[in-house]
C-alpha cells in the first residue's frame, strides 16, 4: 500500500497541485486553511481524495471563529488572512472544518496509525520536536505503531523505542529555509521524506493583488519565496497583531530539521 502524508496545506493551492503522486491512501494532518488565499480548492481536495482527515488549530480557529496560537509575524499574519477566509469558505466547508476529529487511529497495511496535528497530549497546539525524551513522555500510553503529526512546518521522522513519529512538514508553507512544498510516502513499510517545486510566484501573485494590508503581503511573499521569516517580529508591522490564546507549550524555533539524514535513511516501521 502507497500512503501519501500532508500536513499544514493552509490554503496553498498551487502547492497542493503540485504534489503529483499515485496513492492508495491520503492522510491529512490539518491545517488547510489561513495564510494561503485559496482555501475553497484545498478543502474540496480533501473532501474528495483524502481517506482520513484531522483538525488543526487553523481549522479549529475558522469553524468555532476563534483566535489560534501562533508567534509575532505569523500571529498578525494568522489575523488578517483569517479575514479573507472566512469571507471566501462556504458555510458548508466551515462545518467540514469544525466536525474533523482532533485525532483518530486506523490500521492500514496491517499497521496501527495515529493521526494529530500537533502532539497527543495537546492535539491542536502543542509543539514538537524530533527528540526522543520529548516523545517518549507522550507516547507512553498510545497504542500505535506510527504517530503522524504536523503543525511544526518542519519534516522529521523519529524513531522512539518500538514507534516511529512522522512530521511530513507543510505543503502550503515550509519553514525551514526549503520554500518547496513537504510531505511524505509510507510504502512497504518505508517512510520517506519528499519535496516538490510548485509555481511559488503564481501564490505570491494571489497575495500581492489582494486586498491584505501591504505589510502582509510582504510578509507572505517572504515566506513563500524562501521558506522562512527573516524577523518574525510585530516591528515588522505597522498595526496589532490579534488577540490570541494562551502560548504555545513550546516554541516553533526549536524545532529540529533532520530532514537530510532521514532522507539516507528511510526508516523501517516496526525497526
Amino acid at each position: 500500500m502507497r500512503i501519501l502524508l500532508l500536513a499544514d496545506i493552509h490554503a496553498n493551492w498551487p502547492a497542493l497541485q503540485a504534489i503529483n503522486e499515485k496513492f492508495d491512501a491520503c492522510l491529512v494532518l490539518g491545517d488547510l486553511v489561513d495564510y494561503g488565499l485559496e482555501p475553497t480548492p484545498c478543502i474540496q481536495w480533501i473532501k474528495q481524495k483524502a481517506t482520513h482527515a484531522v483538525r488543526g488549530n487553523h481549522d479549529h480557529g475558522v469553524a468555532q471563529q476563534v483566535k489560534v496560537q501562533g508567534k509575532n509575524g505569523f500571529k498578525y499574519l494568522t489575523g488578517v488572512t483569517r479575514q479573507v477566509t472566512q469571507e471566501r469558505i462556504s458555510a458548508d466547508d466551515r462545518r467540514f472544518l469544525g466536525v474533523l476529529p482532533v485525532t483518530k487511529r486506523v490500521t492500514l497495511d496491517g499497521v496501527k496509525f495515529l493521526l494529530v496535528h500537533a502532539t497527543p497530549r495537546d492535539p491542536l497546539d502543542e509543539y514538537s520536536i524530533a527528540d526522543a525524551d520529548f516523545w517518549s513522555r507522550r507516547l507512553a500510553d498510545v497504542d500505535a505503531q506510527v504517530i503522524c503529526v504536523g503543525h511544526t512546518h518542519h519534516p522529521y521522522i523519529l524513531e522512539v523505542g518500538d514507534k516511529l513519529v512522522v512530521n511530513p512538514g507543510s505543503v502550503g508553507q515550509p519553514r525551514d529555509s526549503d520554500p518547496r512544498a513537504a510531505y511524505a510516502i509510507i510504502e512497504n513499510q518505508r517512510v520517506e521524506l519528499k519535496r516538490v517545486e510548485y509555481a511559488v510566484e503564481e501564490t505570491v501573485t494571489t497575495v500581492l493583488e489582494s486586498n491584505l494590508p501591504e505589510p502582509a503581503k510582504a510578509l507572505l511573499a517572504e515566506v513563500f519565496r524562501t521558506g522562512s521569516l527573516a524577523k518574525p517580529d510585530s516591528s515588522r508591522i505597522n498595526c496589532e497583531p490579534p488577540t490570541t490564546m494562551a502560548p504555545a507549550a513550546a516554541a516553533e524555533s526549536g524545532v529540529r530539521n533532520q530532514e537530510s539524514g532521514i532522507r539516507s535513511q528511510e526508516p523501517r516501521i516496526g525497526g
